[in-house]
């Protein structure tokens, strides 16, 4: 057993523990982790700093870009028409973040409008930074053109600027509107335009959304939008923003179901028609000889099977037409027992989602 000298020398050789948290955090901040902690603040695991991460990883949702790439361009030729301006929109970048970190990010003064997607029943935020709408209103109301920045002195907003500010948002509105169209139908409302990000929650702080920043530019001035999705918005379009490109289909697609039916009605198939079926004791099916007579519960005008590949498909009466022996339907195909749900879920799995 070791002594309490043994136990000493062996302390020595540990490296004290706050050593290995900080060795933890450094390498997290060099893996991109972000997990060293600020000033103030006491240390964490590395566990706990990879639950309490701010980092929400980014599914590739490829036709939103696509859909965002459209509005651009309609935004520029919009703001063009509302301003009389040289308008220059650029999309900066797609990401996603949590919602409690984007609203407490958020450079003050600002306007922040709650915008409802009716069709999918929820909201989304757009953010309009203090440099945009002092540079808009410079522009709606003549002010001349000077390359020097807007000086903003951080004062509540005028009813003016309000007023100036929500036409340019229903603007981009309509324009959002017109991007998503090709992909499907939704329409933005305003519901109201808040000054506090307190006043503007949509979402749980922990939930994760898109983010899409737009950079806005009209001769040397101009400033950044916002557009902040929360992933609970777009679930209703989920499906069709992973698309590839515009049109790609996910479900039923008629060209492909017309293919499918004319290699159908030219296919060969064979038919069974069953006369009778009965069972037998393996011993007289061995015992049988040339000459045996099996005796059948049928009549002549009783109904027989006709079957394909073990399907049951309707019942018909046997006769013959010269020498060949014939058939006659007597009733209709019988349904499948496959429902068109059940179809496409079988598909789904297939597929692998």
């Amino acid at each position: 057993m070791a002594g309490p000298a043994d136990e000493d020398k062996l302390a020595e050789e540990w490296p004290p523990e706050d050593i290995g948290v900080a060795t933890l955090a450094r390498e997290a901040e060099d893996e991109g982790l972000g997990l060293e902690p600020a000033e103030g603040e006491v240390e964490v695991t590395g566990v706990q700093a990879l639950i309490n991460s701010a980092l929400v990883s980014y599914e590739r949702l490829p036709m939103l870009e696509i859909v965002f790439d459209r509005l651009v361009r309609l935004m520029t030729t919009s703001l063009r028409n509302f301003t009389s301006d040289n308008v220059e929109v650029t999309l900066d970048a797609i990401s996603s973040v949590r919602f409690g970190d984007y609203i407490n990010s958020i450079p003050l003064p600002a306007i922040l409008s709650v915008i409802k997607a009716e069709e999918w029943e929820n909201y989304g935020l757009l953010t309009v930074d203090s440099g945009l709408i002092y540079s808009m209103i410079d522009v709606l109301l003549g002010g001349r053109r000077v390359s020097s920045p807007v000086r903003m002195d951080g004062r509540p907003y005028t009813t003016i600027e309000l007023a100036l500010a929500r036409r340019m948002i229903e603007v981009i509105l309509d324009d959002t509107h017109r991007a998503f169209e090709p992909l499907t139908q939704v329409n933005f409302k305003l519901e109201r335009m808040e000054t506090n990000p307190r006043f503007a929650a949509i979402s749980r702080p922990a939930n994760a959304a898109i983010l899409i920043e737009l950079s806005i530019e009209m001769e040397e001035r101009g400033g950044k939008i916002e557009i902040l999705l929360p992933y609970a918005t777009i679930e209703p379009i989920r499906e069709q923003l992973l698309q590839m490109f515009m049109g790609e289909k996910f479900g039923r697609d008629p060209i492909w179901e017309g293919h499918l039916a004319t290699e159908i009605y030219a296919a060969e198939v064979e038919i069974d028609a069953v006369l009778h079926e009965q069972d037998l004791p393996l011993a007289r099916m061995l015992a049988l000889k040339a000459g045996d007579t099996v005796m059948f519960e049928r009549g002549p005008s009783d109904p027989i099977l006709l079957r394909c590949g073990g399907v049951e498909l309707t019942e018909a009466i046997m006769g013959h037409i010269g020498s060949h022996v014939s058939v006659r339907v007597t009733r209709p195909l019988n349904p499948p027992k496959v429902t068109m749900a059940e179809f496409e879920a079988l598909g789904e799995v297939g597929e692998g989602r």
